[in-house]
């Protein structure tokens, strides 16, 4: 992410929209908060083809092996990448352009009660793939799991240890510095809700995908819930159905960032990419027909 401002107005994480049309301009001013103007979509992905693309690229047995959650993630961030209103974000009234993709989830050390979690980030180029983003998810869980402290909970660390009445106060003031994007970039560098997209596999603990609000910290415009892998009816047509291993996605989405047509077809650009994994060893710049 670039730290600089390139023209008055931008933020360093973002470029001040300063042609948009008079609806959206009308709206980030009367609806000022991301969390009033959340819309909500569920997607039921038919995983055949993604469990035998799984199957052959894990035939050779890697180290750290693909799976669902990986292709769900380049698939999230190539549609991003290539549907570029849905890297947009709106603080303090201001539509910006996001300076680059990006992705984040909590990682859980441990599976139990008291496991702490950490916080992943991935920063994405045009030129990513699915192999190149499977290694970045290693590296990242990898680092999560050890010992070290990334730099957003060691920020939280420290407001935890002040004075009660200090570290409101200092809450607040961090808020406020949030709003004009003046937050120091250590204490957000893994913060996920500085990204393009939260990320968060409930399936991995057993549990069925839904709704997850949006915040009005920071800049994350979209939140995507991933369910539990479940055989379900699939209909094949002419009254025929048969069980397969489905999945349920559920995205939360700021609305004010385009039309219903454009979520639409970034929805349809989603399920294509899921549908069709092979399509994710593309770089994520590459376009494709859906």
């Amino acid at each position: 992410m670039s730290k600089k401002r390139e023209h008055w107005g931008d933020r360093p994480d973002g470029v001040l929209l300063r042609d948009l049309d008079s609806l959206h301009f009308i709206t980030g001013i009367i609806y000022p908060n991301r969390c009033d103007n959340e819309a909500y979509i569920s997607e039921r992905i038919d995983l055949t083809n993604i469990n035998a693309f799984l199957e052959k690229k894990n035939a050779a047995n890697p180290e750290y092996h693909y799976n669902l959650f990986q292709l769900i993630v380049t698939a999230l961030v190539k549609a991003i990448t290539l549907r570029p209103k849905m890297n947009r974000f709106i603080v303090n009234s201001n539509f910006y352009q996001r300076k680059e993709v990006s992705a984040s989830f909590v990682v859980k050390k441990l599976f139990a009660d008291n496991g702490a979690e950490a916080l992943a980030f991935l920063h994405t180029k045009e030129t990513d793939t699915l192999d190149t983003i499977h290694q970045y998810i290693y590296e990242q869980v990898s680092e999560c799991r050890s010992e070290k402290v990334d730099s957003s909970t060691g920020a939280m660390d420290i407001l935890n240890k002040l004075p009660r009445w200090l570290s409101k106060s200092a809450v607040k003031f961090i808020m406020w510095l949030d709003k004009h994007g003046r937050v120091p970039y250590d204490m957000i560098a893994t913060d996920p809700y500085y990204s393009s997209v939260v990320i968060s596999n409930l399936g991995s603990i057993k549990m069925k995908s839904g709704y997850h609000h949006l915040t009005n910290w920071g800049t994350c415009s979209i939140i995507c819930l991933i369910g539990e892998v479940k055989d379900r009816p699939v209909f094949l047509g002419d009254n025929k159905y048969e069980l397969r291993p489905t999945v349920d996605i559920g995205l939360t989405i700021d609305e004010r960032l385009a039309d219903g047509y454009y979520y639409s077809k970034t929805l349809r650009l989603i399920r294509k990419l899921l549908e069709n994994p092979e399509l994710l060893e593309l770089p994520l710049n590459e376009k494709i027909e859906y």
